[in-house]
């Protein structure tokens, strides 16, 4: 056998085309005994050189040059020198071949070669593959080997974020469509599925897969497999309402499958919350949340009662404590809690009640969406933020999680959350409430966060507990730094001009203590305020005026 294979490649590499098909016979067979081996001798020999010329011929031996080069290239140490041997343009150029015999063996050398190479996959794409594999899987359909080669190759080249406006042009939603309706084996919807997940991240291609009748194939899949416990089942499932989940990502896939509530799509999604299944559950309270990213359906979705289903699936899985249905339906009412005349009606049907009984959760992620939640709620509603305020559970949670350093967002969000009490409430209980928590050090520390808003927070929520309960935040405020703090804030350049204008109110209304109007007057702030009397802003400098005119009274 090592010598016929030898003699081929001899005469491989200077033969005519006319005696070369036998030679490819023997290099086929040499490479199913022994691939690796094989193709180290048809490097050796600089045989690969000889192909773009036996390719570009385009005859009866074509469908075998192809595919030695595709057994050849399953071998990694053989990738380059295909490369090298300039392969690719001339087997890119025989994807317009009508011979579905070279398309196959042309597609898999191709794949082979670029395979995990994303430069590779990127250079393909500059050249055109995409739209030209898109038709062939229209022309094709029923070509079951080379419609598998065409899906592989869209799961690689989907993967790549240049190949998605490639994609968006052409009709690759209806092909995928039309060939998903055919589909009955499972590993065949699979295969689909995979090229899908990509290609939905892009929001044109998602509202072409909508307009192509995705969803109602999504939906069909989902009551197939609903009531079943075989493993194939459950996966095709969750990939679909996974990907149901994704569609709605897109404003406009989104808000066309909204259609003003009534849409059929919609009201079977708000279906799969009440279900047993954790994983429709989920994908339903997801989908709710996307579909509450405008006001309008918002306002649409709590007036048609859709809160009361997300509160009985929470209070489902107080004890049962399924995290992500937790957290998908907290994300679902946070979104739900931002249009304003949501939140009182939100509020009468008992969100904070069931919210809070989650305040127990050790998983960062449902504590952070609880968090958020909650801070949505009792924004401009008073009654509620000291009604949660005075709850001292509620505030040592918070006080507990404002010192959680591995979880920057929990951190950040109960720091918010303590100061929104604080200041929607405007209650003194609420601000002694607070102080005995501990939670004024908190405060203190987030009016140096590196976010401007979370700052401006703090310092209105510590001017109004300095303005309401002064001698009982006293000893805290001195043991927190308050005065440095301030000082800091008033002294650096980068301060916005409304960190500057509350940091002057706070230092107005800390000057009734002793021990901090003291060291107000050790840290020369008349001074500081006195040079931002000349500040570009107006309200700054009006401020800076009242300031140095209280600091001197009462020097």
């Amino acid at each position: 056998m090592a010598d016929n294979l030898s003699e081929a490649l001899k005469t491989l590499k200077l033969s005519s085309a006319d005696s070369v098909e036998g030679c490819l016979d023997c290099l086929l067979k040499a490479l199913a005994q022994n691939n690796v081996e094989t193709s180290g001798k048809i490097q050796e020999m600089g045989v690969l050189g000889r192909m773009p010329a036996l390719l570009s011929a385009q005859n009866s031996c074509t469908p075998k040059v192809a595919n030695i080069i595709a057994e050849v290239a399953k071998n990694e140490f053989m990738r380059s020198p295909c490369v090298e041997a300039g392969l690719i343009p001339p087997l890119v150029q025989l994807l317009n071949s009508k011979d579905q015999e070279i398309l196959l063996q042309t597609g898999r050398a191709l794949g082979n070669i670029c395979y995990d190479s994303h430069s590779l996959q990127a250079q393909l794409i500059i050249m055109g593959v995409i739209p030209t594999l898109v038709r062939l899987l229209g022309v094709h359909s029923q070509n079951t080997a080379l419609t598998e080669m065409c899906l592989i190759a869209f799961g690689n080249l989907a993967e790549l974020e240049s190949s998605k406006e490639q994609f968006a042009s052409t009709n690759i939603a209806e092909e995928l469509v039309r060939l998903f309706r055919k589909q009955v084996e499972h590993e065949k919807k699979e295969m689909i599925f995979e090229v899908l997940a990509p290609l939905a991240e892009n929001d044109v291609i998602k509202l072409q897969l909508v307009d192509a009748g995705l969803v109602e194939c999504l939906l069909e899949v989902v009551a197939q497999t609903v009531d079943s416990n075989r493993d194939e089942d459950v996966a095709q499932l969750k990939t679909s309402s996974d990907l149901m989940v994704l569609l709605l990502l897109g404003d406009e896939s989104m808000q066309k499958l909204f259609e003003g509530g009534k849409g059929s799509v919609f009201q079977r999604v708000l279906s799969w919350v009440p279900s047993n299944n954790h994983q429709l559950q989920l994908a339903g309270a997801l989908a709710i949340a996307n579909f509450a990213r405008n006001d309008g359906n918002c306002i649409h979705m709590v007036d048609t009662g859709i809160v009361q289903k997300l509160l009985e699936l929470l209070d489902r899985h107080v004890e049962e404590g399924n995290v992500t249905v937790q957290h998908a339906a907290l994300s679902a009412l946070r979104n739900l809690a931002i249009p304003v005349v949501n939140k009182s009606k939100m509020l009468l049907a008992g969100v904070s009640d069931v919210v809070l009984k989650f305040l127990k959760s050790e998983m960062p992620p449902v504590q952070f969406k609880l968090l958020g939640t909650l801070r949505m709620l009792i924004d401009t509603q008073a009654d509620a933020a000291e009604q949660l305020g005075m709850n001292t559970k509620l505030v040592e949670r918070l006080v507990e999680w404002c010192e959680a350093k591995d979880h920057a967002g929990v951190m950040g969000e109960s720091n918010r959350l303590l100061s929104a009490l604080i200041r929607h409430s405007k209650s003194k209980d609420v601000v002694r409430t607070v102080i005995q928590g501990g939670g004024v050090k908190h405060l203190v520390i987030m009016a140096t966060s590196e976010h401007m808003i979370m700052q401006n927070e703090a310092l209105v929520a510590l001017g109004l507990i300095a303005a309401l309960d002064l001698d009982c935040a006293e000893k805290d405020f001195v043991a927190a730094n308050l005065v440095q703090v301030l000082h800091r804030l008033l002294t650096d350049e980068h301060s916005a001009p409304e960190i500057k204008y509350n940091s002057m109110i706070l230092i107005c209304s800390i000057m009734g203590s002793e021990p901090l109007h003291k060291e107000v007057q050790s840290l020369a702030f008349i001074d500081v305020v006195s040079g931002l009397r000349s500040h570009e802003n107006k309200t700054v400098a009006h401020q800076a005026s009242l300031t140095e005119q209280r600091l001197t009274a009462q020097s």
